[in-house]
């Protein structure tokens, strides 16, 4: 086994995913209380007492709220880089068992070699992370690589190049332009924010990147933080219609939110 993932929920309601290798079970964000984590992973015959480590990408609540109802797991260490852990420590009842990195920093924990870059979103200091598990040339853990990529308003070179190399892709389609222009909910203000360079992926800024990339290795792409108000499943179709003829031998999945996913073998 080189890799198992799953996406346990997406959304504006909370984001987390579960990645188990040989050696390690984290959790990539916990944007859900504890006591929802633990119903989320239960389906997966898995249980906060089991999960290591939690990595967060940036402090908005939506990814890191679980953070202060894990005082009960002590246990769990969280990474992140020094501004998010500032950010999110401020709001704790208790202090988790930071393991701070710089942004940009390749490091490894037990069997996961971990990559962590720059995402443009208006948070103190939001990443992206590519994790690599197994070994070149071996037939029972080969060396597979996910990319883990949601909130960002637009996509850098340094983006293109992180994702071009793995196997599996997850990344951000989280709203119709058109949806979200037309939404009633939302102050104009809010609008130009989810819009904008530090804002959220449209779904043709997410296809548009993934169509220049087009990368031979990707085997399954997860188009993820689909907007409940302002994206519906036909957008996407929609938009992501070319991609998916170019892409013809990477499944695309959409993950619409309030619900996850059942567990992807990496082999």
């Amino acid at each position: 086994m080189a890799m198992r993932f799953s996406i346990l929920g997406s959304g504006s309601a909370g984001n987390a995913a579960l990645l188990v290798t040989e050696g390690a079970r984290v959790l990539v964000d916990a944007g859900f209380s504890a006591k929802k984590l633990g119903q989320l992973l239960e389906p997966l015959g898995e249980s906060l007492e089991k999960i290591d480590a939690i990595f967060l990408t940036h402090e908005h609540g939506d990814h890191a709220a679980g953070i202060d109802g894990l005082k009960k797991f002590p246990h769990i260490r969280v990474f992140a880089n020094s501004a998010t852990a500032r950010a999110v420590q401020s709001g704790l009842s208790w202090r988790a068992d930071w393991q701070c990195f710089e942004t940009g920093a390749r490091f490894r924990y037990r069997d996961l070699e971990v990559e962590s870059f720059s995402v443009p979103h208006d948070a103190q200091e939001p990443v992206g992370f590519r994790f690599t598990s197994g070994h070149e040339g071996d037939l029972f853990a080969p060396r597979r690589s996910l990319a883990y990529l949601t909130d960002l308003g637009h996509a850098p070179l340094n983006i293109r190049e992180r994702i071009r190399e793995c196997e599996v892709v997850v990344i951000e389609a989280n709203h119709c332009p058109e949806l979200l222009k037309a939404d009633t909910k939302r102050p104009w203000s809010t609008k130009q924010r989810i819009g904008g360079r530090h804002g959220h992926l449209s779904n043709h800024a997410a296809s548009e990147l993934l169509a220049e990339v087009a990368s031979p290795r990707w085997r399954r792409i997860y188009l993820t933080h689909l907007s409940r108000d302002c994206n519906s499943p036909a957008a996407v179709d929609r938009a992501f219609a070319a991609v998916r003829a170019t892409l013809a031998a990477c499944e695309i999945s959409v993950v619409l939110p309030g619900e996850g996913t059942p567990f992807y073998e990496l082999a």
